[in-house]
């Protein structure tokens, strides 16, 4: 029997796309980019902002590993339930940085500029049974 599968933020990526990415904005006016989509850019103000998919590979800059549940709004698994997860910041190419979780826990197993690859991972199971993927970064 397969498990159902839902996205918990469906419309940051392309998932359940075989090569998913996520998506961010681009600025028409100062050609910033943004993850996730924003109406307007934060850095000038414009509104004229369009939606863009961005690439899947990029370099870990920074990374720490979560040992602890994250505050509200986060709605993972807690007490014996938790498990410690990586969190990064990767640079996608020269558009963006983007901060996100990671499959790799161990600090001393990353390193800055190792190259990562987006993915999907369970992140938590609803009552119903269905599997709730997040986007995550795996070492390339």
């Amino acid at each position: 029997m397969s498990t159902s599968q839902r996205a918990l933020a469906p419309e940051i990526s392309t998932w359940p796309d075989d090569e998913p990415q996520l998506i961010g904005s681009t600025c028409a006016t100062c050609g910033a980019t943004t993850f996730p989509v924003q109406r307007h850019c934060p850095k000038c103000s414009g509104a004229d902002m369009s939606e863009v998919r961005l690439p899947r590979r990029g370099t870990l800059v920074a990374w720490t590993t979560q040992g602890f549940p994250p505050g509200p709004p986060y709605k993972g698994p807690t007490g014996k339930d938790f498990v410690p997860f990586g969190v990064g910041l990767v640079q996608l190419d020269d558009v963006i940085r983007v901060e996100g979780r990671l499959t790799e826990s161990d600090p001393a197993k990353l390193e800055f500029g190792q190259e990562v690859e987006l993915t999907m991972v369970p992140f938590t199971t609803d009552e119903d049974g269905t599997e709730v993927m997040t986007f995550a970064f795996q070492p390339a």
